[in-house]
């Protein structure tokens, strides 16, 4: 790569953007989920409210999920620069359909809408992460987890952001969760307006010289790559499924919005996103990953249990320390081990986490549905609840169980990692004794 071509501090700043944009706008749809939740679907579908508005959200990831999967291979076809170009107009288009869904009169309408909304957005999200990522890898081929730990810092900072957003339109100025969803159009529009201004690089695997044909049989010739993205299920579910959920499950159950939940977590994650590189050296990637299981484990066994505040925010630190590293390192781990599958493993991977946020968020939809009504004796009681100690009792219970299903998947991955990173370092070990010289 012709490091006189590209600018590569202007392209590294646009990828980080455009990254903040699908944070910011991810933050923003959890931040206005409970009060969509409360104005749309409440008032015509109260006992399945909880599922429909989980299944609403997960409709990104599966936006996410296909754009990711479909444009990853074909990336230095279209071009990242093109890629980019189609997030941001996806990230101006999908707020528009969210805002005109509650137009649509009856829930038939409404519904569809909001879901294609939040299909297009996921589709931006998409669009966003198979260029990126990519770019990132080619920028700094040598550090690959510290470039893509101190790009996807920029997520959780977009989190906060928007979690400030939300709280300060929603709770204080009162202005309505449609002031708040016409926010991501403007971030959207500054980093598609700097793309058209910058040429980009193509990705690893096209400056390696590798035919089209092998980059797409590089997973397929390499069996050894399909534990990454059934990782990437896993770590997805732990990390992403519980942020989408935290403002509609813990609003009610600790005495302070979810989203502050979700703006804690995200300042510890972006700081110590940018400590990751020294951790990588000293523990390898699937080393820090395995130590990251436990505290991730314990954060949400304990989220599922707080009453209050502070035992949010004690179960909150746990879970942002175990998850931080989680899906840069994952993304780090497979652009370091199949460079020559270049943006078409990645996006494989980020298809696995999207897949996963799309099939598990109806599912803890689901669990808390099913907890409130058993929690309140059934369906005619839940409905004859009003505001008080037993609603708040019933919520409490709702949310616990659905935090308590999805604090099981860090141990299975503590399991995991744990059996990589020791084959991985046993492998390294034989190696080096091999290459030794006999005494």
């Amino acid at each position: 790569m012709n490091g006189d071509v590209y600018n590569r501090r202007a392209i590294f700043w646009i990828c980080v953007l455009a990254l903040f944009t699908a944070a910011v706008s991810f933050s923003i749809r959890t931040g206005a989920s409970g009060a969509i939740k409360a104005a749309v679907l409440d008032p015509t579908v109260p006992l399945h409210s909880g599922e429909m508005i989980a299944a609403a959200l997960g409709y990104s990831f599966l936006g996410f999920a296909i754009s990711l999967l479909v444009i990853s291979p074909l990336l230095d076809v279209f071009g990242a620069k093109r890629v980019i170009l189609l997030a941001s107009a996806c990230f101006i288009l999908g707020p528009l359909l969210i805002l005109l869904s509650p137009m649509g009169g009856d829930i038939g309408t409404v519904y569809p809408l909001l879901t294609l909304g939040m299909v297009v957005n996921g589709i931006g999200w998409g669009a966003t992460e198979a260029s990126i990522n990519p770019v990132a890898a080619a920028l700094n081929p040598d550090e690959k987890t510290k470039q893509m730990n101190v790009l996807h810092a920029w997520w959780p900072a977009g989190i906060v952001i928007g979690g400030l957003a939300s709280l300060l339109f929603l709770q204080q100025l009162e202005l309505g969760w449609q002031v708040l969803i016409g926010l991501i159009p403007i971030s959207g529009a500054a980093f598609g307006l700097w793309a058209m201004t910058q040429k980009f690089p193509p990705t690893e695997s096209t400056a390696m010289g590798v035919p089209f044909k092998e980059m797409l049989a590089e997973p397929f010739k390499r069996p050894s790559f399909w534990i990454f993205p059934a990782i990437m299920f896993l770590t997805a579910s732990a990390e992403l499924a519980p942020g989408s959920w935290v403002d509609v499950s813990l609003t009610q159950t600790v005495g302070m919005p979810g989203i502050v939940v979700l703006i804690y977590v995200s300042a510890i994650m972006f700081i110590m996103r940018h400590f990751a590189g020294p951790l990588d050296r000293r523990f390898s990637d699937m080393g820090l990953l395995c130590l990251c299981t436990l505290p991730a484990a314990a954060g949400l066994y304990l989220l599922s249990v707080a009453s209050s505040p502070f035992t949010a925010l004690v179960a909150a630190t746990l879970w942002a320390l175990g998850v931080c590293f989680m899906w840069p390192t994952m993304l780090a781990a497979v652009a370091r081990r199949y460079p020559r599958g270049g943006p078409w493993t990645i996006g494989i991977l980020g298809f696995a986490g999207a897949m996963a946020i799309y099939l598990v968020l109806p599912e803890i939809g689901k669990i808390y549905d099913k907890a409130k009504l058993q929690a309140a004796g059934g369906e005619a009681a839940f409905a004859a609840l009003t505001p008080g100690p037993e609603q708040q009792r019933v919520m409490a219970y709702a949310a616990q169980q659905s935090f308590q299903v999805i604090a099981l998947i860090p141990l299975v991955l503590f399991v995991i990692f744990g059996a990589v990173w020791y084959l991985e370092r046993r492998h390294r070990l034989g190696l080096e004794r091999a290459a030794s010289p006999a005494e």
